[in-house]
């Protein structure tokens, strides 16, 4: 049992790392807005800094499920365009949901480590493979996408939106597209790397130096 236990416990941190990470550049929405001079979404937009905050801030607050319906400030968008956010907003809301639960599963596996311990796989803890595992598997899939990230960003949409081409948008159509640019989202994949790998390389370098008992 303890030999389960430690493995959920393994998958409970890489799902906690990987949905927080996800999560922060939704819920962090600065990241955003410090970004809109940089990828000058002003000139692109043809809106000024205020009508593009508010478009974004509409737009997650729809995919986020703060409001039930789709909007997107002054801009108008189609049907095919809000039925895309609203396929973000599934995702969006099962990222928080796991992450719930994931936090729960350590909170409720560490008392239990305290009072019985769990096994520990090699001399290390849970957290530490759970860390590593996700860190490995992002590195990975980082160096992939480094080689080309337009095919990453395809693959990426044909994994979480099977069967559908709704996420390629039509400028004239969903002009919301022109303040979101790719490059948006590669910064967006960058922040969420790096936060599990920072957040990953604390909890190995932490159960590295702890001192085994014997």
């Amino acid at each position: 049992m303890n030999k389960l236990l430690s493995v959920i416990t393994s998958i409970a941190v890489a799902a906690a790392l990987l949905t927080g990470s996800i999560a922060a550049p939704i819920l962090v929405r600065g990241f955003y807005y410090a970004q809109i001079d940089a990828l000058e979404l002003e000139e692109a937009s043809g809106l000024s800094e205020a009508e593009i905050r508010n478009a974004y801030d509409e737009v997650l607050d729809y995919c986020t499920g703060k409001s039930d319906e789709f909007s997107a400030g002054v801009l108008p968008f189609s049907d095919e365009g809000a039925s895309h956010f609203a396929d973000c907003r599934k995702l969006f809301i099962l990222d928080f949901e796991i992450f719930g639960v994931s936090l729960l599963l350590i909170a409720a596996l560490t008392v239990y480590r305290r009072r019985r311990g769990l096994h520990e796989f090699c001399g290390r803890s849970p957290a530490f493979w759970g860390a590593a595992g996700i860190c490995g598997a992002i590195c990975a899939a980082a160096a992939l996408a480094a080689t080309d990230f337009d095919r990453a960003f395809e693959v990426f949409h044909g994994i979480f939106f099977p069967g559908k081409d709704n996420w390629i948008f039509a400028p004239k159509l969903d002009p919301i597209i022109k303040l979101m640019p790719e490059a948006f989202f590669r910064n967006c994949a960058i922040l969420i790397a790096l936060l599990i790998a920072l957040v990953s390389a604390i909890i190995i370098i932490s159960d590295l130096r702890k001192k085994k008992p014997g």
